[in-house]
């Protein structure tokens, strides 16, 4: 049978010196009914604790003047034993004084002789509801501290977590430390943070039991690092982030152990952590300032891009925006990209970033990346005094990711502004080159409206308003040729459709704009090899 459906049962012992009364009170009453199991009867006060003590019973009634001892000693000897055991006293008038005696000395109840059995049952059934509701109640906080007891590890979480982001008083924190027994020292801390590198990228679509298989791991990589050398408590505070708080005063010792924690993440993982150390701190209060310091220290690996450990001591007191770079730097840099110079923007590119970074100390990341996102929106900006946005859009958005991204590294700041610098160069010499086709295509169209003329040079570009030297120099590039021989060419081509189709050879001559037809054919001859009259019977097989 389940046990949680079988009835409550609860003991009795009743002891007094009457052997009648002892029958009458443990044999007339329905106790089985009531749930009530007489475990024993006595008929002094010594046989009673005896019996007591063996039996343990929730009940007792007793008489308050019994041989060798009496209820008032039976009382003081039972609570001390049985402290929960409910005393019920059976006391005659005249020995009311030592019932209210018993009562003060923490029996629950009295009956007075002569008595009748109803008002025994009575007092007993009182009784038991007292003893079913203290059952209920113990079995109630018993369950409330299993709940704790499990809860515990979550609840060290939260407080924990409490203390890294709000101030609280010295007396609260060791109160709440003690209660929720955390296993660390209650002073001399450290506190770093280690975050896991390109989590994002890396995890991007695994499973979730992939993902928390991953932290679960490293978490036991971190905990079993730190506790061969100190001790810790390890929270996790975000997907891809761990704080740890450890107990330490040395510096040296601190450094050990993460850099311990850096190795053994790669060693023993696919992985590599970034970790952020604050300065040591002395009292539990001031765990706050120590974690915002290791969170600085961490944003430092925005240089190194990851698997490393940057301590807070470092970075102290370092002013927010130590370096910059010269306008002038900026400016040629902008100057090159008008001008289509993909080698020169990238130089300059990497002059400004040595302009930067240019010391001993190195800026603080959140100014580089600033940096390095404004200068990225104003190559965008050049763009667009070129070229309409649609053309522009794509390098805007890949910027807008970049700054969505969660801890973009310096080499992705720099990588990115590289990407721009190339791309934009390439819009610039595609339409450069797209404009220079336009014009040659122009230029060609009236070579071939004007094939009857001398056509120079100087007539072509000033016709569509260059110099003869950059005209010269853009129809070579276009057209592969020069423009003399371009010119040569198309004329020849000409010629030779006009002697298959009849033409007379002083005719053609002079429809291409030579004056004598004996130059034409000098020229003709030079060209294909042959003189007009020979290509023609040649081409129509008369030879």
């Amino acid at each position: 049978m389940d046990r949680k459906l079988e009835p409550e049962r609860f003991k009795l012992c009743v002891i007094d010196d009457i052997k009648s009364v002892v029958d009458m009170v443990s044999r007339k009453p329905p106790w089985q009914e009531h749930g009530i199991e007489v475990a024993g009867t006595a008929l002094d006060g010594e046989a009673g604790l005896r019996i007591i003590g063996e039996t343990r019973p929730d009940i007792v009634l007793t008489d308050i003047k019994m041989p060798r001892m009496d209820g008032l000693q039976m009382t003081r000897a039972i609570l001390e034993v049985l402290p929960d055991c409910k005393i019920i006293i059976l006391s005659a008038y005249s020995e009311f004084s030592y019932a209210q005696e018993a009562i003060r000395l923490g029996a629950l109840d009295f009956v007075k002789k002569p008595f009748s059995l109803e008002e025994i049952v009575n007092a007993v059934l009182k009784a038991r509801e007292l003893c079913r509701e203290e059952r209920q109640e113990t079995a109630r906080l018993a369950v409330m501290e299993s709940k704790i007891r499990e809860s515990l590890p979550i609840l060290r979480q939260e407080y924990l977590t409490f203390l890294l982001h709000h101030q609280t008083t010295e007396s609260d924190a060791r109160s709440r430390w003690a209660y929720l027994d955390i296993p660390l020292n209650q002073h001399d801390f450290f506190v770093f943070v280690a975050e896991i590198d390109h989590f994002a990228e890396k995890l991007s679509g695994q499973p979730v039991q992939e993902v928390e298989l991953l932290r679960f791991s490293l978490h036991n990589i971190l905990e079993e690092t730190i506790s061969a050398l100190t001790r810790g408590v390890i929270i996790r505070e975000a997907t891809d982030r761990y704080v740890c708080i450890m107990n330490g005063s040395d510096p040296d010792t601190a450094a050990l152990i993460t850099e311990a924690c850096c190795m053994n993440v790669s060693r023993f993982s696919r992985h590599t952590i970034s970790i952020g150390v604050g300065l040591g701190t002395a009292a539990i209060q001031e765990l706050g300032t120590a974690y915002r310091q290791a969170l600085s220290a961490l944003g430092y690996h925005f240089y190194t891009g990851g698997n490393g450990v940057y301590h807070y001591s470092n970075i102290e007191n370092k002013p927010l925006s130590l370096h910059s770079y010269s306008a002038a730097a900026e400016q040629e840099l902008l100057f090159a990209l008008r001008s289509g110079n993909s080698a020169k923007s990238l130089q300059m590119l990497d002059q400004l970033f040595a302009e930067l970074l240019d010391s001993g100390l190195l800026p603080e990341p959140r100014y580089v990346e600033s940096v390095g996102f404004e200068l990225s929106f104003r190559i965008c900006r050049v763009l667009l005094e070129q070229f309409p946005y649609g053309q522009v859009e794509p390098l805007e958005l890949r910027i807008a990711a970049m700054k969505n991204q969660v801890h973009p590294s310096l080499q992705d700041i720099r990588d990115l502004l590289s990407w721009l610098c190339r791309e934009a160069c390439a819009l610039v010499v595609e339409a450069r080159s797209q404009e220079s086709t336009r014009i040659i295509r122009q230029a060609v169209t009236y070579i071939h409206s004007h094939l009857d003329t001398g056509l120079s040079l100087e007539q072509v570009a000033k016709q569509i308003n260059l110099s003869q030297g950059y005209f010269s120099n853009l129809f070579k590039k276009v057209q592969g040729i020069s423009f003399q021989q371009y010119v040569m060419h198309e004329k020849m081509e000409k010629a030779k459709a006009m002697l298959i189709s009849g033409r007379q050879v002083q005719e053609i001559a002079q429809d291409l704009g030579y004056e004598h037809r004996r130059y034409f054919s000098e020229v003709f001859k030079k060209y294909t090899g042959m003189t007009p009259s020979e290509f023609k019977l040649h081409y129509l097989g008369k030879e």
